[in-house]
C-alpha cells in the first residue's frame, strides 16, 4: 500500500486559506478527466431545466410556497403539504448537485497542468450563474410565478448552458490562438444561425408565460397575448433555424469543408427535425405535458447542437513556447 503523507499544521493552515492551490499542488488531473468534469456540469445544467419544468408541468410551482425554506419554520416539506411539495422541494436539491457538478469542474480545471486560467474563469462564471438563478427562482416563488420571472429563470439557464457548453468545448482543445477552417461568408452565416436560435429561444419563454401551463393549480397571471399567436411566430423562427441549417450543410458540402463543421451541423438538422415534430405534434394535441417536457430538453440540445457548430468553425492548438538553440519550439500541454 502507498503511504499517505501527513498533514502537517502548515498544510491545514494552506488548506484553509487557499483550498484549491493545495489541492492542486498535490493533484494532477488527467485531460480525459477535466473533460468528464466539464461534461457532467453541462449535463447537469440541462438536468435542471428539465427538471425545472417538471415542476411547471405537474403545478408544482408554488408547492413549497416560500424560499429559501419550503414553508415558514421549515426547510424541509411538511406532511401537511401534497406531493407538489416533494417535487418542488426535489428540484431545489437538485441544485446541490449541480453546484457539485460546478465544483468538480473547477477543481479539476484548477488542477490541470499546465494551469489554463481561462478553463478556470469559464467554471467560476457557472458557479455565479448558478448562484444568481437559484436567488432568481426564490423570487420567482416569492412573486406568486410571475411569467415574466419564469421567463427570465429559464433564459438565465440557458446562458448557464452556454458557458458549460464552452467549457467543455475548451477543455478538448489548446490555448494557441484559433486558426478559422471556413471563409467569412460561412462564418457570416453561422452567426445568423446563432442570432435567429436565440430568438428562437426567446419566443419559446413568450409561449410558455402565455400558455396554459402556469405552474399552479391556482390563478397564475400570465402573459396577456394570444398564446396561438405567439406559437406560430415561434414556428415561423423555428422553419427559419432549420433552413439556415440546411444552407450551411450543403454550403460546407460544396466547399468540401472539414468533417468537424460538416459532421456538427448534420447533427443539429437532425436534433432540429426531431425538435419540430414534437412542437407540432404537443400544438395539435393541445400541450400534453410530457410532450412539453420533451421540447424543453430538445430545445436545450438545439441550443448545445448550435453552439457546437459555431464553435467547430476554428481549432485551437496547443500553446507554444519559443525556445532559443536547436528547440525552437516546444508544445505546452497536451489534449486527449
Amino acid at each position: 500500500m502507498v503511504p499517505v503523507p501527513k498533514l502537517t499544521r502548515a498544510d491545514a493552515v494552506a488548506a484553509l486559506r487557499n483550498p484549491l492551490a493545495f489541492i492542486a499542488a498535490r493533484w494532477t488531473p488527467e485531460p480525459r478527466t477535466v473533460q468528464r468534469a466539464a461534461l457532467a456540469a453541462l449535463v447537469m445544467s440541462v438536468v435542471i431545466v428539465v427538471t425545472g419544468g417538471a415542476v411547471r408541468l405537474t403545478g408544482s410551482g408554488l408547492g413549497c410556497p416560500t424560499w429559501p425554506e419550503c414553508t415558514d419554520g421549515s426547510l424541509t416539506p411538511t406532511t401537511a403539504l401534497s406531493y407538489h411539495s416533494a417535487i418542488e422541494f426535489g428540484n431545489r436539491m437538485l441544485t446541490y448537485v449541480l453546484c457539485a457538478a460546478v465544483g468538480w469542474a473547477i477543481i479539476a480545471a484548477r488542477s490541470e497542468k499546465p494551469y489554463r486560467r481561462s478553463l478556470t474563469r469559464l467554471g467560476w462564471a457557472q458557479f455565479w450563474l448558478v448562484m444568481g438563478n437559484a436567488v432568481l427562482g426564490g423570487i420567482v416563488v416569492l412573486v406568486g410565478l410571475n411569467p415574466y420571472t419564469v421567463a427570465a429563470h429559464f433564459l438565465l439557464a440557458t446562458a448557464l448552458i452556454t458557458v458549460a457548453a464552452v467549457m467543455w468545448q475548451r477543455t478538448r482543445e489548446g490555448d494557441g490562438a484559433p486558426r478559422p477552417l471556413v471563409g467569412k461568408a460561412v462564418q457570416q452565416l453561422v452567426w445568423f444561425l446563432v442570432v435567429a436560435s436565440v430568438l428562437l429561444i426567446a419566443a419559446g419563454t413568450v409561449v410558455t408565460g402565455a400558455g396554459p401551463h402556469a405552474g399552479d393549480s391556482s390563478d397564475v397571471k400570465r402573459i396577456p397575448i394570444d398564446w396561438e399567436t405567439v406559437a406560430k411566430l415561434h414556428a415561423v423562427l423555428a422553419w427559419i433555424v432549420v433552413t439556415l441549417t440546411f444552407a450551411l450543410w450543403f454550403v460546407l458540402k460544396a466547399v468540401d469543408a472539414p468533417k468537424g463543421p460538416l459532421h456538427r451541423t448534420r447533427d443539429l438538422f437532425l436534433i432540429l427535425l426531431s425538435q419540430g415534430v414534437i412542437g407540432y405534434v404537443q400544438y395539435f394535441t393541445h400541450l400534453p405535458e410530457a410532450l412539453v417536457g420533451l421540447h424543453m430538453l430538445g430545445s436545450c440540445l438545439v441550443w448545445i447542437g448550435v453552439l457546437r457548430v459555431l464553435l467547430a468553425l476554428r481549432e485551437r492548438p496547443e500553446a507554444t513556447v519559443d525556445l532559443p538553440g536547436p528547440a525552437a519550439e516546444v508544445t505546452v500541454g497536451t489534449r486527449a
